[in-house]
């Protein structure tokens, strides 16, 4: 998996917060970068928590592909 899926879903699962939910769903399909949820405040914290996360702990691969499964917009 890459970087940006999985910050997307560490960002989802760190917070009940509805929006930040959507941020990360939003990341995940290409609506909105790391540059862009680095510079909106409200998301800047989990943000940054979920990266630190990453690079401390291993994910599971199958979580992750659950995650992508079921939040991830494909257009045909």
């Amino acid at each position: 998996m890459d970087k940006v899926t999985c910050i997307a879903y560490l960002l989802y699962h760190s917070s009940k917060n509805q929006q930040i939910r959507e941020k990360a769903i939003q990341l995940l399909n290409g609506d909105a970068s790391l540059h862009d949820l680095k510079r909106d405040g409200s998301v800047k914290a989990h943000l940054v928590t979920a990266e630190s996360y990453l690079r401390k702990n291993k994910i599971k691969k199958a979580e992750i592909q659950l995650f992508v499964d079921e939040f991830m917009v494909i257009e045909v």
